[in-house]
């Protein structure tokens, strides 16, 4: 385990009130780990800032697979990208549309430009991309 160092922080009294009610709500069993996680996540979006950090990440999208060649879309898309693609998931989620959600991982410049490509396909309902970091930068 790291060496840890403790250190002290000024913060007004309704500021610490109300994050102790979210640590409170998100079930952190102390001050010191919640403020470790808002660090690290603040490193992690540096990391995003980067357009050759190496990041993994998920790319969901809902889509009408009745729409006319829009799933031959997706693939061809998709294929284009192999070396960033992971994995993919596909669900009926219902008689029209389905949810598919793709693992990604590589420089973010790439992961963001396969995403807007997906995303931005006419008949795609609605797409997100979600980016982390590979861990491999955190302390």
């Amino acid at each position: 385990m790291p060496e840890l160092v403790r250190f002290g922080v000024s913060i007004s009294a309704g500021l610490l009130e109300s994050f102790d009610r979210i640590i409170e709500k998100k079930g952190y069993s102390s001050r010191s780990e919640a403020i470790r996680d808002l660090i690290r996540n603040q490193l992690v979006k540096m990391e995003w800032e980067s357009e050759d950090e190496e990041v993994a990440g998920t790319i969901t999208l809902v889509y009408d697979h009745h729409a006319r060649g829009l799933s031959n879309q997706l693939l061809e898309v998709q294929h284009s990208y192999h070396d960033l693609i992971l994995s993919t998931m596909h669900l009926h989620l219902d008689h029209h549309n389905c949810l598919e959600v793709l693992a990604v991982q590589g420089a973010t410049k790439k992961i963001r430009e396969i995403a807007e490509r997906l995303i931005s396909i006419k008949g795609v309902k609605h797409g997100q991309l979600t980016i982390t970091s590979t861990g491999k930068n955190l302390p």
